[in-house]
Order: C-alpha cells, then sequence, then structure tokens
C-alpha cells in the first residue's frame, strides 16, 4: 500500500508508515488529523463551503491499526455546517473531531485587506531538513525546509512542510489536507525542549482557516510556551507562498524520559 490509509465504506486500513516519533505503534499526529479532515469533505453541504476550523481531541494513543470512521453532521444552515468525526479502534473513540465549514462566496474587499505578506525564504531559499526521517516513518513522507532555526531543536522556528505522498488511496490531498498534516509538526517546529531529554506529545490540534491554502508547500511559523507543572502550547502561524492564512494550537503534555 503507497498511501497511509485505505478506506472502504467506513472501514480504514492503516500502513504502518503512518508510525509516529515517540511509538511504533503510534500512529502520527498528522496521519488522523487528514484523515479527519478527509472524512469532513466528503460530507455533503447544501452550498458551497470551505473548512474554518478543525479541532481534534486525541482520546487515546492512535495505533497503527485498522480503524472505523463515524460521522455526523451535528448542525446544518445556509451559511455554515458543524460536523463531528470520530476515528475507532476496535470499536473504542481514539479521535474526536469537530469540523466547521462556511459558505463559500466571492466578497469584494477594501484594497488594504489582503493576507499578511511572508518576509522569510521561500522553500527554495531554505534549508533542507532530511535528518528525521529516521525517527518517524511517517515524516518519509513530507519534504521539510527550514526558513528560521531547526525543526525538532530548541527556539522558535519557522519551516516549510510539504506532502509528497498519497495520504488516502485513491483520493487527491486536498488543501486543507495539507494544512493539517503540516500543523501538527507545530510542536517540533518550535520545540524549546531537547527532544532527547524531553517528550512534547501533543493532546489535541485546532486550526483555524481566514481561507483555503494554495500550492503544495505549507509554512509554520512557530513559538511555545512551557509551564511548570507539565503542560506547554505550541502554536503556529500558517502561511503559504502568498501569505498568512491560518493559525494552529496543540495543547502538549511535558514529560522527562
Amino acid at each position: 500500500m503507497d498511501a497511509i490509509y485505505r478506506v472502504d465504506g467506513n472501514d480504514v486500513v492503516t500502513s504502518p508508515d503512518a508510525a509516529g516519533p515517540w511509538d511504533p505503534r503510534m500512529q502520527h499526529g498528522s496521519a488522523p488529523a487528514s484523515l479527519v479532515v478527509w472524512a469532513a469533505e466528503r460530507l455533503p453541504t447544501p452550498a458551497p463551503m470551505s473548512i474554518a476550523r478543525v479541532t481534534i481531541d486525541l482520546m487515546r494513543p492512535v495505533p497503527v491499526a485498522p480503524l472505523t470512521i463515524a460521522t455526523e453532521v451535528l448542525r446544518e444552515g445556509r451559511k455554515i455546517q458543524l460536523c463531528s468525526v470520530k476515528l475507532l479502534a476496535d470499536g473504542v473513540a481514539v479521535v474526536n473531531a469537530t469540523v466547521l465549514k462556511i459558505r463559500s462566496q466571492a466578497l469584494t474587499l477594501p484594497e488594504e485587506i489582503g493576507d499578511l505578506p511572508v518576509e522569510l525564504p521561500s522553500p527554495e531559499a531554505s534549508l533542507v531538513e532530511d535528518g528525521h526521517a529516521a525517527t518517524s516513518p511517517f515524516v518519509r513522507f513530507v519534504s521539510m525546509r527550514a526558513a528560521r532555526g531547526r525543526f525538532g531543536q530548541a527556539g522558535a522556528g519557522a519551516i516549510w512542510f510539504r506532502v509528497d505522498e498519497p495520504l488516502i488511496e485513491g483520493a487527491a490531498i486536498s488543501q486543507a489536507m495539507r494544512a493539517v498534516v503540516a500543523a501538527d509538526f507545530s510542536n517540533g517546529t518550535a520545540s524549546t525542549l531537547d527532544f532527547r531529554q524531553w517528550t512534547y506529545i501533543n493532546a489535541d490540534l485546532t486550526v483555524s482557516f481566514s481561507r483555503q491554502p494554495v500550492g503544495d508547500w505549507i509554512l509554520l511559523d512557530g513559538d511555545s510556551w512551557i509551564g511548570p507543572d507539565g503542560m506547554g502550547l505550541a502554536m503556529s502561524r500558517l502561511a503559504d507562498r502568498q501569505g498568512y492564512f491560518g493559525r494552529a494550537v496543540q495543547s502538549l503534555v511535558i514529560e522527562k524520559r
């Protein structure tokens, strides 16, 4: 299987390449995040709509194992749709997510309204990050370019991400899927703590959009705050070549190795 997932109805086969850096039996958070968005985008809407917000609660470690998708429309309206997406393993919910969509409509905005431009090197002018595939099979599906700092090193960073391989067998990668895959790397983009001495696994992920991203490359312009009692926040501004379009926030569980 070349993709991360093969989906048949509501049943999902998971590739071993879904594994993350913390445990080879546990999926990288980007993988189920992309599956949630794919499932939400397949739900019909009464008018053309785009995803405005994705909130993913990781109820348990998501195993590298078969999953079941359960979806429900929580609120249907002319201007918004709120839906629930759950991923279950052996009948137990491992991911609870909500996805908010807003009606798409062309607007003529004042001239001063526009995207905040990115004043960082482009992907082509940024440093190639190639030393992390060994720590996570999923990372082999993603290219990284460091515009500021380095991935996984302490301090605020800005990293470009590009998904290079299929996520869902037989399905195109949507722009919202590209964004959430990148967004789940926020805790490594601005890690603050040494990966060799600490774990900082995210318990959730929230991504908010002002518009849908354009192109293959997604920039995370990140920072993190670490508290003294085992909690932390990883935060990123999301951008593409045209400018900034969204924000991502993760709640972190901080532990000494």
